[in-house]
Order: structure tokens, then sequence, then C-alpha cells
């Protein structure tokens, strides 16, 4: 049975307290910051960006108020912005959203927030994106109960997040995650401690069934998911109910 993730987590074999794991997770994302998305290009072959297609077209039409919850570099929230949302990045790394305001798009909002604590009003937000996300925060069920309290009646939470590949797939996956992926985030981003973590992070996660009842949990009485490339990766939608 998988260690609660509402409570401590490893790093490596050591077992840290909420608040160290908060922090080593920031420094994670500074230091890979300047190369993230190359980053992400090479280790998905450049698929993660048909994912996160994906998971625009499966927003609603554009009708207010957008937030990407963990939204790094901007690139989730300028697709929203093209299909007419007004659209905020809230991320807790603030040297991930200067990388993405470098890409010189006015249109978007950035803001410095944690996914345990948002900084937005109760029912202010009419559409929530987290894309690879929510696996790292500190208490995921903190995190979709704070998603829930912004969210207005009607509201829509689209999450994109790694999950558990089909059995015949699995095997070759773990091997990769763990004697490519490293060797990339040394060769490319000189951080292979960096991504040992991010793929820990993602064996960590619940799966889907696993991942769709801590939303039910948290307030969301409907949730749908849907798998992407035979389960490397999920789509997980909820709406908040009046």
């Amino acid at each position: 049975m998988r260690a609660p993730v509402t409570l401590e987590s490893t790093f490596g074999h050591e077992v840290v307290t909420p608040e160290v794991r908060l922090r080593r997770i920031r420094q994670v994302f500074d230091v890979v910051a300047p190369r993230y998305d190359l980053m992400n290009d090479l280790m998905s072959f450049g698929i993660h960006r048909l994912w996160k297609r994906d998971l625009a077209r499966r927003c609603p039409p554009a009708t207010g108020i957008a937030v990407d919850l963990a939204g790094g570099t901007g690139d989730v929230a300028r697709l929203l912005a093209r299909r007419g949302w007004s659209v905020t990045v809230c991320d807790p790394s603030l040297p991930m959203m200067r990388a993405g305001r470098r890409a010189g798009d006015g249109s978007l909002r950035w803001v410095a927030g944690e996914a345990e604590r948002l900084p937005f009003d109760d029912a202010s937000i009419d559409l929530l994106t987290v894309s690879f996300g929510l696996r790292n925060a500190t208490r995921l069920d903190a995190a979709l109960v704070e998603i829930r309290r912004v969210l207005k009646p009607g509201g829509r939470m689209v999450c994109l997040e790694f999950s558990r590949p089909q059995r015949w797939l699995a095997h070759g996956y773990d091997l990769y995650s763990r004697l490519v992926i490293p060797r990339l985030g040394a060769a490319v981003a000189g951080a292979p401690e960096a991504y040992h973590y991010l793929i820990e992070s993602i064996r960590r996660f619940p799966d889907q069934r696993e991942f769709a009842a801590m939303i039910r949990a948290a307030g969301f009485p409907v949730v749908s998911w849907k798998n992407l490339s035979f389960g490397i990766a999920a789509l997980h939608v909820a709406e908040r109910t009046a």
C-alpha cells in the first residue's frame, strides 16, 4: 500500500516534514527553471505539448477568469489565453515565472502562490487548470480543498498529471524513467538530483482511481478522467456544484 500523500514524503531514504519538502521542491524548480521547457520536450519527445492541448480542449468556452496553478513558464496559460480566457499563472517558483515572462506575453498575470494556500478569494475563479504540479503539493488533500474553495459554483478543475501506464508498458516506462531521465537532467540542465526527485514524485502520486477518489473527498461529487498515452498521463475533470 502506498504511503499517505498527505503527511510525510520521502527524498531518497530520508523522511522529511512537509515544510522541509516544500523548501526542497522550490530548490528543485529554481535550479531547473532555465532549461525546464527544453527538458520537458526531450523527456517526452514533445508529447507533453499534445497532452496540454488536450487539456485546453477539455476546458469550457471562455467565460471569465482562469488560473493555471503551478503554471511555471506559462505554456498552458498561453493556450487558455488564445481561447479567450483571462489567465493568471500561479506558481511558488519565481525563477520559473521569470523564465516564462521572458517570452513576452503581456496578456498573462503572474502571481506567487502555493496550492495549499491559494492567494484568491472564495468562489472567485471560473476555471482552474494544473499540469504536472499537484504531485509537488505537500498536502494533496488540502490543495484539492483549496481548489474547491476558490472555484465558483459551476467552476471547473482540469488536472493533467502523470499516472499509471498500462501493464504492458509499465516495465519499459519504469526503466526509461530511472535510467534515462536523470542522465538527461545531468546533461541538459546540470541537475540529475532534481530529476531523480521528479521521477520519485511521479511514482508516489496516486493512480487514476485513487486520485479521483481524493478529488471526490475534497467536495467534487462528479469526477471523470481520461488516460493519455496508455496511462502515462491522465486528465481529471471535476466541477464545483452549488
